[in-house]
């Protein structure tokens, strides 16, 4: 019988998001990509959590706009709710979070897919990898179509050998009821590619007309809305925003959980998987966090056109009669109706420390992995490694540098940093403290520090990339300007101080000093300075936190310049580790294992420790002076 036969230059296997951003990247920097989904409705699905950004999660949105991804610019278009979360923090954990449509969501990505030139969409389950000799030659349907290429990207998120849970109820199928991928596994396993079992879960969706709202308190958008992407004009998306709404759980919710735990496959063993531990289901909560008397429940609208409202925070895979009776206890949920069930879902994932920093596989030339099958969680997490890995597997295609972020210049630097280095024996969350150079990786000045590269690799067009060389222009030139202005202690500048709180002068000072002061800020300081120009809003805020953070700043650069030293030690790939003597075998042996390309990263190996990298150090330079 004949089979189908195809070539493409990329095969991306999955459509969440980790594979949007991976086909968009790929087919964009001109290669011929085909994009595998088992269902083309569920692109860009969004199973979990209606929402798009947080903290930390936020930044990597900012990131992968600025390198020229699509997550920004759809949520810009379908969001229905916007807040700026740790506003009362510094700048440096600021975090953009919106409300979603998740259909128009959904929707608004295919039509973005299905209109992009070199981009085919295809519904089917790929079961096999092609490979000899450690290349990707292609990969097998379960029709037995054969799809040649260069390279492929995995990306099957929470789908491989999947079974949703809760109770006694026990489903092979992945999110949402819709059809595990099955088959993959095995030829992954075949290859000597290590797996782990993950596991996730999903809070109820419940009827908005059997809420009680009264009892609950209303939780509004920001009066003004800040767009996700830096290339969505601010005031197009001002518009009329939907609420959403908090309650807590009490004593009485977490009784019922307490009797019922022997009922829970958390507690039972039925469920095999590692979940994750800043996501906890609610019946670990009240487990782990014994003396905690109540915790917090948003409830979430999915969208405009329906009226299915998301449990936030009651995440579960307990009998369905049991989420019944602790949702009745919840103040407004009283008489609540279930739409769809809460659960667990397991699925197979890669040990991610199989990868190189580029996310390709070490031992499989051509083959890539991105998002939740590297271990990770969220959908942000998936989109940041998913344009990473389409933009290596391009440039793999094309004979192109590789793109490797460090952790000086990217959250998405440090979140792939962390899923190669680390032993990741649970799915991995973005958070803002796994940031060391946090104060200068904020999400309002991702397009200062990654445009650059993203209009060198050919994802962010000229226009765009010269109005950010013209910002930083401008912020430079406005700073040095407010550095040289001087006021003295005059009636104009007392009153204007005594407006706002602040200590008078004694003697001048330049406008940048008074606007370090906390209480004061470049808007304020206006009446001062009647030569200035006017200024976009996002330029005056780069203005403000330079000039505020000035002295935080210039230390975090120069503990950066040592990162970089390290960094810049590089490490051949074929490096004899057990030619060097004075090493521990622990050291040794993670050292083989992980096969770090830098001396930085491999400092920050578990089980590597400084005296270890002293002693290679001291190693390779003897090597050196011997090529000499």
């Amino acid at each position: 019988m004949t089979k189908v036969r195809e070539e493409y230059d990329i095969v991306v296997v999955g459509a969440g998001h980790a594979g949007c951003e991976a086909a968009l990247a790929c087919a964009r920097l001109g290669c011929e990509t085909i994009l595998f989904t088992i269902s083309i409705d569920s692109i860009a699905m969004m199973p979990c959590n209606p929402n798009i950004g947080g903290s930390s999660k936020g930044h990597l949105v900012r990131e992968v706009d600025a390198l020229g991804g699509e997550m920004g610019k759809n949520i810009d278009k379908t969001f229905i709710q916007s807040k700026m979360l740790n506003e009362s923090k510094g700048p440096a954990v600021h975090s953009l979070r919106a409300q979603a449509d998740k259909q128009e969501y959904s929707k608004q990505m295919r039509i973005t897919l299905e209109n992009t030139d070199g981009l085919t969409i295809r519904q089917a389950e790929v079961t096999e990898l092609l490979v000899e000799e450690g290349k990707i030659l292609g990969c097998k349907t379960d029709s037995g179509a054969i799809y040649s290429c260069q390279a492929v990207i995995l990306c099957t998120g929470t789908y491989l050998k999947a079974r949703c849970i809760y109770g006694d109820v026990s489903r092979d199928t992945g999110p949402n009821g819709l059809q595990a991928a099955n088959y993959l596994t095995d030829s992954l396993r075949k290859l000597g590619i290590e797996l782990y079992r993950f596991k996730t879960g999903t809070p109820a969706r419940v009827d908005k007309r059997s809420i009680d709202f009264s009892k609950m308190e209303e939780q509004k958008g920001d009066p003004k809305i800040v767009p996700f992407s830096f290339s969505t004009d601010p005031e197009s998306i001002q518009k009329e925003q939907v609420s959403c709404w908090l309650t807590y759980t009490n004593e009485e919710t977490h009784q019922i959980i307490r009797d019922n735990l022997d009922r829970s496959p958390l507690f039972s063993g039925v469920i095999e998987g590692t979940g994750p531990r800043y996501c906890p289901s609610i019946e670990d909560k009240v487990v782990k966090f014994a003396d905690k008397n109540r915790h917090h429940v948003f409830i979430e609208p999915e969208g405009l056109y329906t009226n299915e409202m998301y449990l936030g925070g009651l995440s579960s895979s307990l009998p369905e009669d049991v989420q019944y009776a602790m949702y009745h206890t919840v103040a407004g949920l009283e008489k609540v109706k279930i739409v769809r069930n809460a659960y667990a879902i397991e699925y197979d994932c890669i040990n991610s420390r199989q990868l190189k920093p580029t996310l390709e596989l070490k031992e499989i030339s051509g083959l890539f992995s991105c998002g939740q099958f590297n271990g990770s969680s969220g959908y942000e997490e998936a989109a940041a490694q998913g344009i990473i890995a389409g933009i290596n597997a391009a440039c793999k295609v094309l004979g192109r540098e590789p793109l490797i972020l460090d952790r000086s210049q990217a959250y998405i630097g440090v979140l792939i940093d962390d899923l190669v280095t680390k032993e990741n024996h649970e799915p991995y969350r973005m958070m803002t403290s796994r940031a060391e150079y946090r104060l200068l990786l904020r999400q309002d000045n991702a397009d200062l520090r990654l445009s650059e590269i993203g209009y060198k690799i050919g994802l962010v067009d000229k226009a765009i990339y010269q109005k950010v060389c013209q910002k930083k222009k401008d912020i430079e030139s406005e700073i040095c300007r407010l550095e040289q202005i001087q006021v003295g202690a005059n009636n104009k500048v007392k009153e204007i101080l005594e407006e706002y709180g602040s200590t008078p002068l004694k003697t001048a000072v330049s406008l940048a000093e008074l606007i370090r002061r906390p209480e004061l800020s470049y808007e304020k300081l206006e009446k001062l300075d009647p030569d200035r120009l006017p200024l976009p809003a996002d330029t005056i805020e780069q203005i403000n936190i330079n000039i505020k953070y000035d002295g935080y700043i210039k230390r975090q650069i120069k503990q950066v310049e040592q990162f970089k030293k390290l960094e810049k030690k590089r490490i051949e790939e074929d490096f004899n580790y057990d030619a060097v003597e004075s090493l521990r075998n622990e050291a040794r042996q993670k050292l083989k294992m992980y096969r770090p390309i830098s001396i930085g990263q491999a400092s920050r190996i578990a089980g590597v420790t400084p005296a270890d990298i002293s002693v290679l150090l001291i190693y390779m330079e003897q090597m050196r002076r011997k090529k000499e």
